[in-house]
């Protein structure tokens, strides 16, 4: 198996356009939250999301909007030409040795919208032709791979939550079993709709105040949309063309609870820690910084607080852990890859960024996280975990890379 190294990643989110902006405001503490309004909801009881701002949508969508693409697929290739750029891959480096790993929960969110409110108010057979093509979840996937001339294998994963980092695992997997030299790997979502917004509203797990995860006064999550592209690639194609290595992906876990469809099952998801660690060849200790799931909802942070006892034991009072969701948003099938990117950012900058907005340690969970300021730390390996609707985890790990 080859070992598999981060050469490049790129990042859309409400933070602003790219990863560093990203990991910077992650690091800072400064949130992406900004109001919302919907002219099609007549009672709107959330009025918050980490949505782009109007400036970032407009130079992500251009001047004049695609005919065949959605903001989903646009997300995707603005993240993904700014991964390609920073690995300095060329022409040279697709064809058939590269694949692409992109998930999405929703797909073409803002068609499906539109044309359910224009056939539900009028009747109308005029809907959009090119429906099918911008709905569809593999479209993120497949303009990237058109894009840069990628025509190894090209997937999406449609994972709900875990979409992102299932992604990137499978793209991990590819990599490391020769498969494909490289591959560009990640999520992309673009699901602030406002048909899309109702139904999570009545789901009852977005919060209309702060999103505070692990706190005790938490009470949900706040919906979010972007984008995290990650160049994977073998270290031996890497250190050939003289690649700058960010770090190396040494661990990948992903199972299902086949339980409760929406509940999380705690004993599956340290299951897929540990499944994580093996693939690594790492223990609990060698864990610096976890950044959780943590979506602020009640069961959520209960249950993961519980599968990260049972995988760190004692040694959790010592491990520090945040949730960075309260800055970028869950952004659903993109929220695993911003979050690995998130983490790398940790390892790379040495600092584990805050969970903003915490106020009170919950004695029904007992999890002091790195609350509301970055802390220092050296970190010689980070993890990330997605816990999905369905029952769908996984665990990314990656540690500080050194040559053979």
């Amino acid at each position: 198996m080859s070992r598999v190294v981060v050469t490049g990643r790129g990042a859309v989110s409400a933070c602003g356009l790219g990863a560093d902006v990203l990991i910077d405001a992650t690091q800072a503490g400064t949130s992406g939250v900004k109001p919302i309004h919907f002219d099609d909801l007549d009672a709107q009881r959330v009025k918050t999301a980490a949505r782009l701002s109007e400036a970032d949508l407009a130079q992500v969508l251009g001047e004049k909007t695609h005919r065949m693409r959605e903001p989903v697929a646009e997300y995707a290739l603005t993240a993904a030409r700014e991964a390609v750029a920073q690995a300095g891959l060329t022409e040279d480096h697709f064809g058939d040795s590269c694949g692409v790993s992109i998930g999405s929960g929703f797909g073409g969110g803002q068609t499906l919208n539109i044309n359910y409110l224009k056939l539900g108010r009028e009747g109308s057979m005029r809907l959009d032709p090119m429906s099918v093509p911008k709905i569809m979840n593999n479209a993120a996937a497949s303009w990237v791979s058109m894009e840069f001339g990628a025509t190894g294998p090209a997937l999406c994963l449609a994972t709900a939550c875990s979409s992102g980092s299932q992604s990137i695992g499978m793209g991990y997997q590819m990599v490391a079993s020769g498969q494909v030299d490289r591959c560009l790997a990640g999520g992309a979502e673009a699901c602030l709709e406002s048909g899309v917004f109702r139904v999570w509203e009545l789901l009852r797990v977005m919060t209309a105040e702060q999103n505070r995860p692990f706190s005790k006064d938490r009470n949900g999550m706040i919906l979010g949309e972007g984008a995290g592209v990650l160049v994977l690639e073998s270290l031996e194609s890497a250190e050939a063309r003289g690649a700058t290595i960010l770090c190396e992906l040494v661990g990948f876990g992903t199972n299902s609870d086949a339980g409760d469809l929406l509940r999380p099952d705690p004993n599956r998801a340290a299951a897929c820690m540990r499944m994580a660690l093996k693939s690594a060849d790492l223990t609990p200790s060698d864990i610096g910084y976890v950044n959780a799931h943590g979506t602020g909802t009640v069961a959520n942070d209960v249950n993961e607080v519980t599968a990260l006892r049972d995988v760190f034991g004692a040694e959790l009072d010592g491990l520090d852990v945040s949730s960075t969701k309260p800055i970028h948003g869950h952004a659903l099938g993109a929220a695993g890859a911003l979050e690995m990117i998130v983490a790398i950012g940790a390892l790379q900058r040495q600092s584990v960024p805050p969970t903003i907005n915490f106020t009170e340690v919950d004695p029904k969970i007992g999890l002091d996280p790195v609350a509301n300021v970055a802390k220092p730390k050296p970190l010689a390996a980070v993890m990330s975990n997605s816990l999905a609707f369905g029952g769908i985890n996984a665990t990314l790990i990656a540690k500080a890379y050194a040559p053979n």
